[in-house]
């Protein structure tokens, strides 16, 4: 997938007529592209209409409509964009309750590096953890990562094929296993092309 650039975003006056609209297609969008490991975290598999969604989101909040701003914002979006040969994912580590919460960060520290994708047979691939900062410190880790899983051609042609793929976490303290749905796979395997 390409970049993004200033000429596919909508400016801030079209994106406020556009955006109930915009808002509902990318949550339609993102149903299957959302993988849930467990019952407290949660992948979210970016793609260029995901991050489209997210820039629009922080120029309208930010009321940024200047191009050093937006190029400011593209440049720290684009690189969660998947390029063909990856997939890229927000994964988000879910606790409602505060102390509860607090409590799973200090054991979960470092689950970032824990994250594996397989297809079908070949050998797993762990996740790239936050490229650009660190997200885990001596006493927890954060509540939110970013990821990217590279997947050599074996993959990407076995995945194509139609063979299974799975996510996992195998931390100490959250070791868990599925499989993607038929969705799941459909929609991730179009960020392969």
């Amino acid at each position: 997938m390409k970049p993004l650039t200033r000429n596919d975003l909508l400016s801030l006056e079209a994106y406020a007529a556009e955006r109930s609209d915009f808002r509902a297609r990318v949550i339609a969008h993102k149903k299957p592209r959302k993988v849930h490991l467990g019952e407290h975290l949660t992948l979210i598999f970016e793609d260029r209409l995901t991050i489209q969604y997210q820039i629009q989101e922080m120029l309208r909040v930010e009321r940024i409509f200047e191009a050093a701003g937006i190029e400011d914002e593209l440049g720290a979006y684009n690189p969660l964009i998947p390029d063909g040969g990856n997939l890229k994912a927000t994964m988000l580590i879910e606790y409602s309750d505060p102390e509860v919460r607090k409590r799973e960060l200090a054991k979960l520290r470092n689950v970032e590096h824990d994250i594996a994708l397989q297809v079908g047979e070949l050998p797993p691939v762990k996740a790239i953890a936050d490229e650009d900062l660190e997200r885990s410190n001596e006493d927890k880790t954060s509540a939110v990562h970013f990821m990217r899983f590279e997947l050599d051609d074996a993959m990407r042609a076995a995945w194509k094929d139609g063979a299974p793929v799975f996510l996992s976490c195998t931390h100490d303290h959250y070791p868990v296993r599925v499989q993607l749905d038929a969705n799941q796979h459909a929609a991730l395997g179009a960020d392969l092309d």
